[in-house]
């Protein structure tokens, strides 16, 4: 039976096999515990399957592809019919996970925001090997001073390491998306800027970069009143920009922040 492919889930089969033997081959699968998201017509987890995973767990939100995968696969996988965004992660496994994902492009950032932002000193996953449309890995990957550098790079990288696998073509999905994709990988840092709360540094980064082509004098005083003494302990030059100032200072501001509203 034809699957064919519903524009409302964001969906874009990948279906070349040279592509797909190259994910399942940046990690070692053997023996370990793989959930793949959005697995589509089983076409990668078929490769993953290979490898010999202790287990593998599928997230799937269309019905009709679930169904067609347990026929496909049978008991060699969990299938669970459940929409990522809403799924408990800490409950899907009692060992970490490899997590495969062809993230839906128009919910991609929500999803990993999701993950990292929230997890506390210990992850539920120890490697996360995702695809997003290019242009959306580019602001992930983007270093200090760059036009692309922002909150999204900011917030990935707070806790995670992560690296540019490789680009992938339009060609190799059905149907064929408009745009470039880009696999990248995710590995969490064994020792991050430990901050009382994500969501402060999710409101300093907004206010900072609300404004992003002013200089940063502006978005200080909007959050201290003795913006002087801050940027004079934090070392600040009030004439950058946003994308000038690094993560560590980021989480620098939320620190200071975090006194002055407790």
């Amino acid at each position: 039976m034809l699957i064919k492919p519903k524009k409302s889930l964001g969906q874009n089969f990948l279906i070349d096999k040279n592509i797909i033997k190259k994910i399942v081959s940046i990690s070692k699968i053997l023996n370990k515990d793989v959930l793949e998201i959005g697995p589509g017509t089983g076409n990668l987890t078929e490769y993953i399957l290979k490898e010999k995973p202790n287990k593998i767990i599928l997230i799937e939100k269309d019905k009709l592809l679930c169904d067609q995968l347990r026929l496909k696969f049978q008991d060699k996988v969990v299938i669970k019919n459940e929409d990522i965004l809403k799924i408990n992660e800490n409950h899907i496994s009692e060992n970490k996970l490899i997590v495969f994902g062809n993230l839906p492009y128009n919910i991609s950032t929500k999803i990993v925001c999701n993950w990292i932002l929230k997890l506390e000193r210990d992850f539920w996953f120890s490697e996360l090997i995702l695809m997003f449309q290019k242009e959306v890995a580019d602001r992930i990957i983007s270093k200090i001073n760059s036009s692309n550098y922002g909150r999204l790079s900011i917030f990935l990288n707070w806790k995670m390491n992560i690296k540019k696998v490789f680009d992938v073509s339009p060609n190799c999905f059905y149907p064929k998306p408009k745009i470039q994709s880009t696999l990248v990988h995710f590995t969490p840092k064994n020792n991050y800027f430990v901050l009382n709360e994500s969501k402060n540094l999710e409101k300093i980064t907004r206010v900072f970069f609300n404004q992003k082509r002013k200089k940063i004098k502006n978005p200080l005083k909007q959050l201290f009143s003795n913006y002087h003494e801050v940027s004079k302990k934090l070392k600040l030059d009030l004439d950058l920009r946003p994308q000038n100032l690094s993560l560590k200072t980021y989480c620098n501001i939320v620190k200071e922040y975090e006194k002055l509203i407790n």
